[in-house]
């Protein structure tokens, strides 16, 4: 019998029926060997622009993506071809797509770079009915469906507005704009995410171009002018960054256990939990933070007794709008897209930096997880999709890699904690040379002892057929990705928004 605890031990124990088959691949997907045997099994060509969104079905066997050139496509994406296409009627970029839950698929909301928002129904005969509920000045970044409902979502804008929706009745409700926390101010926050709570719908939050996560509870909010409507239940930052981020919060995402993660513009990803809360540690949200010591005065609580919530460092955040998502059955994971192509994926618990894989030539924007099986996709710049799984994948001396040999110099000159030029290949770390909130950030010696440590010739063999097979990737690319626009057309290029 294989020694305890080890995958061989699970696989034993599933075939003499020890083990449920669910069971077994819940643990697996929990695991770092998910991770390290992750790779691109499929790649969907159909789009002619950068793929802004990517969601899958409730059943997960139909894949919706939107695109800058203004068509949304549902893939069968196990057979790697699309179901269906059409225009979705927006003027400008499709900036993200969702379906309506209990819709048959049918009925999908998407929001654009035009402003506007709009319902699309699907009906017998391939005609699609559409619906424009709001048009506004500023690009519309996110929407949030609540869960279990067909008929309610919410949207988040560049003009800082956010608005409910409700199918029935084709009715758009502006509920209020998102104000800077200085009360002396009437400056408006631009909004780049919102996301609702899958374990209490009742609370949203939204991130923009300062450094809070608001949370709102819903049930506390009313449409008139007496409400406190627009007032946050919580409010969430780092507490470095308190007074100091002005780039912004680009995603958000809540785990089913109530957690939430937040991808900060120029800085990390962080996992927040109720206890780092500012309200909930009695924090004044707004107060002036550089007080005059000659006077004595101090703050209502000294930043460095506030708690740091997880840190999850490497990647870059400093172009577009990226998402940040949770990965695995248990949320055991945390993926995000980068500015230098890659995805990155961390396990959730330390921080520890596990896998760095090639996802794009230039920039991975969104990250998805399939809702049942040890599925993922990402987009970005490029008009192909990925489908991530594990087990074996397409042959890198063969296929047609979106990839360029000399990566573009300026995703490497702006400063960041993070380095990403030492990863131009695909990086499996092994057990405790990931980056974690334990460690200092990794230098670029990390990425040499991971190619020269001789314990790990799996992974030293992997990077190599990849060096090896450069120059054909590099060729083949001209193939399948000519058409591909330029990089300021895409999802949140924030310098156009």
């Amino acid at each position: 019998m294989p020694a305890e605890g080890t995958r061989m031990a699970g696989l034993w124990e599933r075939e003499v029926g020890r083990l449920r088959p669910k069971r077994f691949a819940n643990a697996f997907m929990a695991s770092r060997d998910f991770v390290q045997s992750l790779g691109i099994q499929k790649r969907l060509r159909e789009h002619r622009g950068c793929v802004n969104t990517v969601s899958f079905n409730s059943s997960g066997n139909l894949l919706l993506s939107g695109s800058d050139d203004m068509t949304l496509v549902l893939w069968n994406w196990e057979a790697g071809t699309p179901a269906t296409s059409f225009h979705t009627g927006h003027e400008n970029n499709v900036l993200h797509a969702q379906f309506m839950p209990f819709s048959g698929d049918r009925s999908i909301v998407t929001a654009g770079a035009d402003g506007e928002v709009r319902h699309l129904q699907m009906q017998e005969g391939g005609r699609v009915v559409v619906d424009r509920f709001v048009e506004l000045e500023y690009p519309v970044h996110r929407l949030a469906v609540e869960p279990g409902s067909p008929h309610t979502f919410y949207s988040s804008g560049g003009d800082g507005s956010v608005w409910h929706f409700d199918l029935r009745g084709k009715e758009a409700t502006n509920l209020f704009s998102c104000a800077s926390v200085n009360d002396k101010t009437t400056e408006i926050i631009e909004l780049y995410a919102i996301a609702m709570d899958p374990r209490n719908p009742c609370y949203f939050a939204i991130s923009g171009s300062d450094e809070y996560v608001r949370l709102y509870d819903r049930r506390k909010n009313y449409v008139n002018g007496d409400s406190p409507f627009g007032s946050p239940v919580e409010h969430f930052c780092p507490p470095h960054l308190i007074g100091q981020n002005k780039d912004g919060v680009t995603g958000l995402a809540f785990s089913q256990a109530g957690e939430m993660l937040a991808s900060y513009s120029y800085d990390n990803i962080y996992l927040f939990e109720r206890d780092h809360g500012l309200h909930f540690n009695n924090f004044k949200v707004g107060e002036k933070l550089l007080m005059d010591e000659t006077m004595g005065a101090t703050l209502p609580l000294s930043l460095e007794k506030l708690p740091v919530p997880q840190t999850f460092k490497g990647h870059q955040n400093m172009q577009t709008v990226k998402g940040v998502n949770f990965l695995g059955p248990n949320y055991d994971f945390v993926a995000s897209g980068s500015d230098c192509g890659y995805v990155f994926i961390w396990r959730k618990k330390g921080g520890e930096l596990i896998r760095v894989m090639k996802g794009d030539k230039r920039i991975v924007n969104c990250v998805e997880q399939h809702p049942s099986e040890s599925i993922f996709a990402s987009s970005g710049i490029d008009t192909s999709i990925k489908i991530w799984g594990a087990g074996e994948s397409e042959d890198p001396s063969v296929a047609n890699f979106d990839e360029v040999d000399d990566p573009d110099p300026y995703l490497f000159s702006m400063s960041s904690d993070s380095d990403s030029s030492v990863y131009m290949d695909d990086y499996i770390f092994p057990p405790g040379s990931g980056s974690s909130d334990d460690e200092d950030e990794a230098d670029d010696s990390s990425g040499e002892d991971t190619t020269s440590d001789e314990g790990d010739e799996e992974d030293t063999e992997e990077m190599a057929e990849g060096d090896e097979s450069e120059e054909e990737d590099t060729e083949e690319m001209a193939d399948g990705d000519e058409g591909e626009e330029d990089d300021k057309g895409c999802d949140g290029d924030m310098d156009d928004d």
